[in-house]
């Protein structure tokens, strides 16, 4: 198996890719194998990403009563959680927010809102004033997460100086009606879609662990891989009581390094950021994701769910030699 996946490797320097086909074999390694696959990764990460790790922090700036119905979620008005509920918070808290995780090393700071998408004018010009603020400060580098929007609310925050957005997938088509169906999956895609016409540099992942098989995560890559997205968020479930996937058991350690490592081989050239879920899935492994070949990662709480102490993750990524992305883009 070593060969053969030193041989993937290989034809990925050359041609730029590897198939699906392959993509589902790897998927597919289990016990000992799975080690084979780490090393290779690793390398492709540090042939195209090098040595630079990039942080990201994220305010939950509008929490709850979201009208979608996603099985996970904690902030859908289908279930009943402990999750807080509050409207679009105010423009200093988010600039306070954005300030602390600039403090923290991290490169770029999203705004993420629950809901389908930010459709009202005032919550929309007031997050452009925001967004332009941060901006024009450049201490980092802001990032959006506002659900489903038009090409026209895209259009306008790129004018207020947004250059990320971000708006995940969550996983694989043929999995998507299992988990959501308040809305059709070809509305996310034609949102990053639409994000990537105007410029933006694209962010879009999933979550794994909410029932998909093997399969449906290659189908995921390769979706990504054709929406040409620039940054991966890998996340882990958490499973939060009230939600339909309550019981859910953790996917083991390995299980989600080899995600990772398979996703590198698949996407050699995307930012790979391994988010919610690291610690609870990993635990002393966390490490392990740089070395299976993740460029990224959330630092901070996530958005009703609290991370590990960001000092130790910094740490961690500066005693592995690597270091913090600085420069904007």
């Amino acid at each position: 198996m070593r060969n053969y996946i030193e041989s993937l490797e290989q034809s990925i320097y050359e041609e730029g890719v590897v198939s699906a086909e392959a993509g589902l074999e790897l998927m597919n390694l289990e016990g000992p194998a799975i080690y084979d696959l780490f090393p290779s990764a690793n390398r492709i990460a540090r042939h195209f990403k090098g040595y630079e790790v990039e942080l990201c922090g994220i305010v939950n700036a509008k929490s709850g009563r979201c009208a979608e119905d996603c099985a996970f979620c904690a902030q859908s008005v289908h279930h009943e959680t402990d999750a807080p509920t509050y409207d679009l918070m105010e423009n200093e808290k988010i600039e306070a927010a954005a300030a602390e995780s600039a403090e923290l090393s991290a490169n770029r700071f999203g705004i993420v809102t629950s809901g389908t998408g930010i459709t009202q004018d005032p919550e929309l010009d007031r997050l452009c004033r925001v967004i332009s603020k941060i901006s024009a400060e450049g201490k980092i580098n802001p990032c959006a997460s506002l659900g489903i929007l038009s090409q026209e609310a895209l259009k306008k925050l790129w004018d207020a100086g947004l250059r990320g957005y971000h708006h995940n997938i969550e996983t694989a088509e043929s999995f998507f009606p299992r988990i959501c169906s308040t809305h059709v999956y070809e509305e996310d895609l034609n949102t990053v879609r639409a994000a990537r016409r105007l410029g933006f540099m694209t962010c879009s992942g999933g979550i794994f662990g909410i029932g998909e098989t093997r399969a449906h995560r290659v189908e995921m890559a390769m979706t990504l891989r054709d929406l040409k997205v620039q940054s991966i968020p890998l996340n882990f479930l958490i499973p939060v009581k009230g939600t339909r996937l309550e019981d859910s058991s953790p996917l083991p350690a390995l299980e989600c390094l080899k995600i990772i490592a398979v996703y590198r081989m698949l996407l050699p050239e995307a930012t790979i950021k391994v988010c919610a879920g690291r610690d609870r899935c990993l635990g002393d492994l966390s490490s392990w994701i740089f070395y299976a070949g993740a460029n990224g990662m959330m630092v901070g709480h996530y958005l009703t769910t609290a991370g590990r102490d960001p000092e130790t993750d910094i740490r961690m990524v500066k005693d592995l030699g690597f270091r913090p992305l600085v420069n904007r883009s």
